[in-house]
């Protein structure tokens, strides 16, 4: 019921309704992880972050991963210490919650990381990590271990005190290079475009669900290319995304050139603004300080909040939201009329 309440947006009532059944189940994880969401959602990070620590507690969510040491729980003095912060979720969750390496560093801690192989090259960018794991080559030896998206609890994190020193991702001077040299010289403005997630075939169904709302077919971005002045790259990969361009030369296909994130971060380090809907690729642009307009679903993840189109979280973010559930026709039209008018102003500087 109250995950039906935050699909429609009615947080509150999702709040009250989980604590109708906490009332009486004061164990049930499920209830607490969906108040957690609703809680996030409407910016109360002080009691939504403890709610959240339920997350692993929920049937069909993964379990917590075991180290041989001991778990960091906010408490222990990490001066001269060793810790592991490991990814837990997406991609995505990742490249937003890595930027707590600095935070944790500055407690004097020797910090690493373990994240998917994608994302090795360009997390080992992040201001003091130390070293980074993939799960194919697992560490051994450290004091302490902690998930990354258990450090906004951990460190007390509100609205007001989100670690947002941009960027905090960055490539190779070398990697950046060399994409400058592919595009070639510069006409117009550079607009990268994503479209559609991540199918998540091997995810629950509430998760695939999630992804056909939050994705959009290319016909669909058809508004946005006949503004003037401005180049337009796919940033989407997959064979799918391919068979949707057709050819269209309209949009510049260079995905067959990244094969990881860093990758995709020197591409990105070349473009004016990246336009993304909800995926891994807005938190990157994001991370980077990279300008971006994210697409956004009516039924919005936690991490957006309600009612506002800019983000704590990435102070590079603008938001387009659905007026209705479904009407990506107004969010394409919004963001093509703020296209056309920075296209302007940029051919009149």
């Amino acid at each position: 019921m109250a995950d039906v309440l935050i699909s429609q947006n009615k947080f509150t009532e999702a709040i009250a309704h989980c604590d109708a059944v906490l009332a009486t189940k004061p164990d049930n994880a499920i209830a607490h992880f969906n108040k957690s969401v609703a809680l996030l959602t409407l910016g109360d990070y002080r009691n939504g972050w403890r709610e959240y620590e339920y997350r692993w507690q929920c049937s069909g969510s993964a379990s917590k991963p075991v180290f041989p040491c001991t778990e960091w729980n906010g408490q222990q003095d990490l001066a001269g210490k060793s810790i592991l912060l490991y990814a837990e979720q997406g991609l995505g969750d990742t490249l937003q919650f890595v930027r707590y390496v600095g935070p944790i560093a500055r407690r004097g801690a020797t910090v690493y990381v373990l994240v998917p192989e994608p994302l090795r090259t360009l997390v080992a960018s992040c201001a003091g990590v130390v070293g980074v794991f993939t799960p194919d080559r697992l560490p051994t030896e450290f004091d302490y271990h902690c998930a990354l998206m258990s450090l906004p609890f951990l460190c007390g994190t509100e609205l007001s005190t989100i670690p947002a020193t941009i960027p905090y991702l960055s490539c190779s001077a070398e990697k950046q290079g060399w994409w400058r040299d592919r595009l070639g010289p510069k006409i117009r403005l550079r607009v990268g475009l994503v479209w559609a997630g991540n199918p998540r075939k091997q995810y629950r169904d509430d998760a695939q669900a999630v992804d056909r709302m939050r994705s959009l077919h290319f016909k669909q971005l058809a508004p946005l290319l006949d503004v003037k002045g401005v180049e337009f790259f796919s940033l989407q990969l997959g064979d799918e995304a391919a068979a949707q361009l057709n050819g269209d030369t309209r949009v510049a296909d260079f995905t067959a050139d990244l094969h990881d994130f860093e990758d995709s971060a020197a591409f990105i380090s070349n473009l004016d603004l990246v336009i993304s809907v909800d995926t891994s690729v807005a938190h990157l642009a994001g991370a980077m300080g990279k300008p971006v307009w994210v697409l956004n679903r009516y039924n919005t993840c936690w991490r957006w909040l309600t009612e506002r189109n800019d983000s704590p979280w990435y102070p590079s973010a603008r938001l387009f939201r659905q007026p209705v559930l479904g009407d990506w026709a107004s969010v394409i039209a919004e963001a093509r009329s703020a296209l056309a008018d920075w296209a302007t102003t940029s051919r009149h500087h």
